[in-house]
């Protein structure tokens, strides 16, 4: 696990555009994707991403990476959740 400001730190070393959020217990997400690859930890709590595939739950100092494109949803745990997500940086051309 880690506080919220190590997760942040650690986060920005891989990713752009770093925010953090929370939700109250049992918050849904309706279906959707992003344009982007996103890489989230979970900072406090737990939530479910409901990918086409599975089901990824994430806890407190978990870490995701979903690829560009991914349709998902998401429910929070019945405690809430605390979580920072950012886009994953692209290579610079050489």
């Amino acid at each position: 696990m880690g506080s919220l400001s190590e997760l942040r730190a650690k986060l920005e070393r891989e990713a752009e555009g770093c925010y953090s959020w929370s939700n109250g217990p049992d918050n849904v997400y309706a279906e959707h994707k992003h344009p982007y690859t996103k890489i989230l930890y979970c900072v406090e709590g737990a939530i479910d991403f409901v990918l086409p595939e599975r089901v990824l739950h994430l806890a407190a100092g978990d870490r995701m990476e979903l690829p560009a494109g991914t349709s998902h949803s998401a429910r929070v745990g019945r405690d809430g959740c605390v979580c920072v997500e950012g886009r994953r940086r692209t290579m610079d051309p050489e």
